[in-house]
C-alpha cells in the first residue's frame, strides 16, 4: 500500500497480531495519516492503533522523519479493546494442527473462552460506536448482551431476523435513536409498546414488511419520532395518538389496508413527506391543507375521487404529488384553488424529467411525479 509523496518513500513493516505489513510511505507523511492506511489493513480505527518504533509511542502530529522512522524499519501496532470494525481485528490465520481426542473436554474449555471473548469484544464495540447491528442474523431473540449497552445504544438494528418478541426491556436503551426491526414477521403483541415510551430520544422508527394490524396509542409517546416506517404490514387504520408527533417528517404507511386517515393527521405540523400508496382509500381529510411543510404526497393505487380542497392553496412547498391509479381526473384537480400555482412549482422542479418523458406537453400526468 501506499500514500503521496512517493519521492521520498519508504518501505516499513507494520507487526500486528503475529502478521507483517508491508506499507510504502513518505517519510513526510504524518502517523495519522499512516494510521488511516493502515486501518482498512487491520480493522482498526485509528485512535484505536499505537504504533511503537524503538520502544517509544509515535505521536500523531508527528512526520515519520520527525520521528526518525527510517527505510526497512519494523513498527509494531497495538490495538485498543473495542476501537475496530467490521468483524473485528484481521488476525493471523490459524495453523491448522491435528485434533487430540484425548483432550477434548479442554479444547471445549479453550472453545468456550474464546466465544466468551468474542462476545466481550463485540459488546465493548458496541459501547464505543453505540451501533449494535444485528441484521440477518437468523436470530430468534433480542441477545442478552444487547441489554449490557444501555444508554450508549443509539442505533439498534435487528432487521430481517426471526425475532418475535420485543420485551419491555427495550426502554434501558434509553438514548436509543434508531430502532429498526423490519421484516421479522412480527404480530401485534410481539412489540411491548410500553417499554418503547421510555426512548425519549428515539427519532427514526421502522417496523416495515411484519404483520402489524394496529399500531397502539403508545405511539404517542414518541414525542421525538421524526421518521415512522410502517410500510407492508396489515394495518387498517392510523392511531388519534399520531397527531402528538410534531415533530414527524417523514410517514410511509404504504402498502396496508388503510380506509381512512384521523383529522388530526393535520397536527403533525413538521411533515414533509408521506406516502399513503397502495391502501385502501376513498377520500382524505381537510386537515392535509394543515401540513404546511409537505413537500411530497404519495397516493398512488387507491380509490380517491378527490383531493381536500385547500391542499393546493395552503400546502405551498408540495411539489411531488403521485396519483397514480386513482379516479382522480384533470378536472377535478383544475378546479382545486391553487392548482396553477402547485403545477408550476411541480414544472419547475421535474422540468427536466418532463422534458424527458412528455415532450412537449402541458398535461400534468399523474404518475410523472413518483420517484
Amino acid at each position: 500500500m501506499e500514500v503521496e509523496g512517493q519521492d521520498t518513500a519508504i518501505n516499513i513493516t507494520v507487526k500486528f497480531s503475529g502478521r507483517s505489513i508491508p506499507i510504502s510511505v513518505s517519510l513526510d507523511s504524518k502517523i495519522k495519516d499512516v494510521k488511516s492506511l493502515l486501518q482498512p489493513l487491520t480493522n482498526v480505527l485509528p485512535r484505536g492503533q499505537k504504533l511503537i518504533f524503538k520502544g517509544k509511542l509515535l505521536v500523531d502530529g508527528m512526520t515519520l522523519r520527525e520521528s526518525e522512522v527510517t527505510n526497512g524499519a519494523k513498527v509494531m501496532l497495538m490495538a485498543s479493546q473495542g476501537l475496530h470494525q467490521g468483524d473485528g481485528p484481521i488476525l493471523k490465520d490459524a495453523k491448522t494442527r491435528p485434533i487430540s481426542r484425548a483432550n477434548t473436554s479442554s479444547n471445549k474449555t479453550v472453545n468456550e473462552k474464546i466465544g466468551v471473548l468474542f462476545d466481550k469484544n463485540r459488546v465493548e464495540r458496541w459501547k464505543v460506536t453505540g451501533v449494535i447491528g444485528l441484521a440477518e442474523c437468523n436470530l430468534k431473540a433480542i441477545p442478552e448482551e444487547v441489554w449490557t449497552c444501555g444508554p450508549s445504544t443509539r442505533v439498534l438494528d435487528i432487521s430481517n431476523n426471526f425475532i418475535l418478541d420485543v420485551p419491555a426491556q427495550i426502554g434501558c436503551l434509553s438514548s436509543m435513536q434508531k430502532f429498526l426491526l423490519n421484516g421479522n414477521g412480527m404480530l401485534d403483541e410481539c412489540i411491548k409498546w410500553k417499554g418503547l415510551t421510555s426512548l425519549k430520544h428515539l427519532t427514526v422508527l421502522s417496523v416495515s414488511h411484519n404483520n402489524l394490524s394496529t399500531l397502539p396509542s403508545e405511539l404517542g409517546a414518541l414525542c421525538s419520532l421524526r421518521q415512522l416506517h410502517v410500510s407492508n404490514n396489515k394495518l387498517s387504520s392510523l392511531p388519534m395518538e399520531i397527531g402528538l408527533l410534531t415533530q414527524l417528517e417523514v410517514l410511509k404507511v404504504n402498502n396496508n389496508r388503510i380506509s381512512n386517515v384521523p383529522m388530526c393527521i393535520g397536527d403533525c405540523s413538521s411533515l414533509a413527506e408521506v406516502d399513503l400508496s397502495s391502501n385502501l382509500l376513498t377520500d382524505l381529510p381537510v386537515t392535509f391543507g394543515d401540513l404546511l411543510n409537505l413537500k411530497a404526497l404519495h397516493l398512488g393505487n387507491n380509490g380517491l375521487k378527490s383531493l381536500p380542497s385547500t391542499i393546493f392553496k395552503m400546502c405551498l412547498q408540495l411539489s411531488t404529488l403521485d396519483l397514480h391509479n386513482t379516479e382522480i381526473t384533470m378536472d377535478v384537480l383544475r378546479q382545486l384553488e391553487g392548482w396553477q400555482d402547485f403545477d408550476d412549482r411541480r414544472r419547475s422542479k421535474h422540468q427536466k424529467q418532463l422534458d424527458f418523458r412528455v415532450v412537449g406537453s402541458a398535461e400534468f400526468d399523474e404518475g410523472a411525479d413518483k420517484l
